[in-house]
């Protein structure tokens, strides 16, 4: 297997993954590991043959010399450039580990706030220990000139990260475009979470957008730069580009005050789900400050204007988390997670890996095989002027014509060979699937669902290209929500797309509720629809209910029966011929005499004290007593005082 090596000539320098490092005759031109220095391998001659995966290849380089930044670390090829820093591929010599070096730029590096607040912020980045957050293993300062291998004036401020081989969110966008639901959610859940566990820790990033979002090759997705904003803010470093490249995410509170706390954090990610899900922020003008307005001033609106595949449920999140209220907001990152994981499974989003960055052009790649080139005899070299030592190319002759006539028509033959070979492919392929849904593809078997719940049978059947129609119905031995039966019986052999009956279970059948005055006629249907058998029952004496309106059932309304029970009916024969004589014993004779005469019952006043008593005072005895069963019309004395 390959080991990478460096290969170093005073003066010249490359990075190639070797297995022989030969000159020119063919001999050694270094042994490991003698010859080695800092992982460089020291070369004897200018221009050496490099044999690679068992190919030779010349190389003649013309790159500085590598060199250590603050005697630890080898500046590498430049990943990114930006408004504040620039990104460097390095390797940690001491640890033997590859590593991102973000150096700061100059302008920002002499100021002394600026410095002492970098330092501050890269402590705190480095207390987050997530996988989802970029690990910060070091910061420093280092002289520019030499021993470092980067130019400029003034001090070398560096932060030194873990590297992550990939690209950035950014690079995804640009290459896809929307990336669906189940995509953006695979993405935004690891952001959500690294935002989340420096929340926890009373940590703002300030900066959330698409290219602070990196994606490693193997579908890692970490968030990077947390205090580089708060530094540079605090310093008053606000370059044009910067603010052209942030201000599309910025909260309105960022805006219009500059403080931001978590929830600044949370509108910043709602802006990066609506660019996930339509390909674009909401949000765009020609200058930094038409864009900031109107965050300030207006509403995000749904994405599904732009992406019509956008549930409402994912358009209530993201408006929900781009209030312009905080308050209105999810407090901080980890309750935004929790209404994500809410909203995947209502919408049962599939998970996905995420998306990777698409690979980086051929001449960034640290390795480029490429074969031999061998001119043919009699063919003139020129230098184009102005190019360099790249700026050399070869020309032909000027009497050469360019192929002999064999070879161009031996390559028109194999093109047009290659293209009839991939109209029969395609045209096999179209006659294979033609085959296969006029013959098996357009039937399919029933799928055995009874015992089942309605939900796994619909599921189940969906699957299978039917579509199920539900009917319920009583049963006394299957549980409530259970599937009974289905029309056709299961593997019974059906045209895709055909409808199918489902008998769901709903239990055994519970008397109903007959409210007192119902009519007999009403009260026998709601008996049958409720599975049971109504049947005329005894007549019951009752003032308030009408004669022959309905009284009660029997059982009462709730009882659970078998399928066809009966339910007895208990009709009111109207008022009674007899009546309960009420107790009115210390009333007034004339309040008395009312409440009796209700009754339909007459009252005789006699005084207790006869000749000096009063027959219309007070009650303070009564025949018949209390409780008394006596006929309609019937007298009863009332002794008085």
């Amino acid at each position: 297997m390959a080991v990478p090596y460096e290969l170093v000539y005073p003066g010249y320098r490359l990075a190639q993954p070797l297995r022989h490092i030969r000159d020119r005759k063919g001999g050694d031109v270094c042994r490991q590991p003698d010859n080695v220095v800092h992982g460089a391998i020291r070369c004897h001659s200018r221009a050496a043959w490099v044999k690679v995966r068992g190919r030779r290849y010349r190389h003649r380089v013309n790159a500085p010399a590598a060199a250590l930044l603050d005697g630890r670390y080898r500046v590498g090829r430049p990943l990114a450039r930006g408004g504040m820093s620039t990104v460097y591929q390095g390797t940690d010599t001491r640890l033997d580990r590859p590593v991102a070096i973000k150096v700061m730029d100059p302008g920002l590096a002499g100021d002394p706030a600026f410095r002492a607040r970098f330092e501050r912020e890269a402590r705190s980045a480095a207390r987050i220990d997530h996988p989802s957050v970029v690990d910060v293993y070091d910061q420093g300062e280092a002289v520019t000139g030499a021993g470092t291998g980067l130019g400029g004036d003034g001090p070398l401020l560096f932060l030194v990260m873990e590297l992550v081989e990939g690209g950035t969110l950014r690079d995804v966008l640009r290459a896809r475009g929307p990336l669906g639901v189940p995509a953006a959610f695979a993405v935004l859940e690891q952001v959500l979470a690294g935002l989340a566990a420096a929340h926890r820790l009373g940590l703002v990033h300030r900066d959330v957008k698409p290219e602070n979002v990196l994606i490693s090759r193997t579908g890692e997705v970490k968030v990077a730069d947390f205090g580089l904003v708060t530094a540079s803010a605090h310093a008053g470093a606000s370059t044009a580009g910067m603010i052209m490249g942030t201000v599309a995410y910025l909260s309105p509170e960022q805006v219009a005050t500059g403080d931001a706390d978590a929830r600044s954090d949370v509108y910043a990610a709602g802006i990066v789900l609506y660019e996930l899900l339509t390909g674009a922020p909401p949000y765009s003008g020609d200058t930094a400050i038409s864009v900031a307005y109107r965050h300030v001033n207006s509403d995000v609106p749904p994405p599904s204007q732009i992406a019509g595949e956008v549930p409402p449920e994912l358009d209530r999140l993201v408006l929900r988390c781009t209030r312009r209220d905080p308050a209105a907001r999810p407090a901080d990152a980890a309750a935004m997670l929790a209404e994500l994981h809410q909203v995947a499974v209502a919408l049962e989003v599939p998970r996905v890996p995420p998306p990777v960055p698409p690979p980086r052009p051929v001449e960034e790649q640290d390795t480029v095989p490429a074969a031999p080139q061998r001119m043919p005899a009699g063919t003139a070299v020129a230098a184009l002027p102005g190019q360099g030592p790249r700026g050399t190319r070869a020309l032909p002759r000027p009497d050469d014509d360019g192929p002999p006539p064999h070879v161009r028509a031996r390559r028109r033959g194999r093109r047009a060979f290659a293209v009839w070979t991939a109209i029969v492919l395609v045209l096999a392929l179209l006659v294979g699937v033609t085959a296969w849904w006029l013959g098996s593809g357009r039937w399919t078997a029933m799928p055995s669902v009874v015992g089942l719940e309605v939900t796994a049978a619909q599921r189940l059947l969906t699957d299978s290209g039917l579509v199920g129609r539900v009917t319920e119905t009583f049963d006394d031995e299957v549980d409530d929500g259970l599937v009974i039966a289905t029309d056709p019986p299961p593997r019974a052999e059906l045209l895709r797309g055909s409808t199918v009956q489902v008998t769901v279970s709903t239990g055994r059948p519970t008397v109903p509720d007959i409210a007192p005055g119902t009519s007999v006629a009403d009260a026998e249907r709601a008996v049958r629809e409720a599975g049971l058998t109504p049947v005329s029952g005894d007549t019951d004496e009752d003032d308030s209910v009408p004669e022959g309106a309905v009284v009660r059932t029997d059982p009462e309304a709730g009882a659970e029966l078998q399928v066809g029970g009966e339910v007895e009916i208990v009709v009111s024969s109207g008022e009674s011929d007899t009546v309960e004589v009420p107790s009115v014993v210390g009333k007034d004779f004339d309040e008395a005499e009312e409440i009796l005469d209700e009754l339909d019952l007459e009252a005789d006043g006699r005084s207790a004290l006869p000749f000096i008593g009063r027959k219309d005072g007070r009650v303070v005895e009564q025949r018949p007593s209390p409780g008394t069963e006596v006929e309609r019309g019937s007298t009863v004395t009332l002794v008085t005082v």
